[in-house]
């Protein structure tokens, strides 16, 4: 009868105390809040990427001669919630995707050098006016 005594009360001990480190790992767990990359941020990076390619190839001494047809989604990409389209960004979007056509432009007396530092120009100076963050990242794109 002693046993059975002890036994239960090593059951119900042990019992208890498994529940509560359930308890304790589930009041353990983090939940992170990833931050999840607008369509315009994506497509920035993917301009940058691609740019970064069209530099190589200008020091290399060959000339860009295909426009990426995707840069034109700047005008529609999804922009982060804090983000707005505005007549700043419009107009700086516009003259990007100027400046950007004239680096593929083979008739164009203007050294190709100077036609891709003005369109990276165009990007920081967009940049100085709203989400100043990637401004050292684009000058790297700058050929000396």
């Amino acid at each position: 009868m002693k046993h059975i005594f002890y036994l239960l009360v090593f059951a119900l001990f042990f019992s208890c105390d498994n529940s509560s480190n359930e308890e304790t790992k589930e009041s353990k767990k983090i939940v992170y809040d990833m931050y999840e990359s607008s369509e315009m941020a994506l497509l920035m990076n993917q301009m940058f990427e691609y740019n970064l390619k069209v530099k190589e190839e200008i020091l290399k001494g060959e000339i860009p001669t295909e426009f990426p047809i995707d840069f034109l989604k700047i005008h529609t990409a999804e922009m982060s919630e804090f983000k707005s389209r505005n007549e700043t960004f419009q107009s700086f979007s516009k003259v990007f995707i100027e400046t950007e056509r004239q680096i593929f432009d083979e008739n164009s007396t203007v050294d190709i050098k100077n036609r891709f530092n003005n369109a990276v120009n165009v990007c920081i100076s967009c940049h100085q006016t709203e989400c100043t963050g990637p401004i050292p990242r684009i000058q790297k794109l700058l050929i000396k």
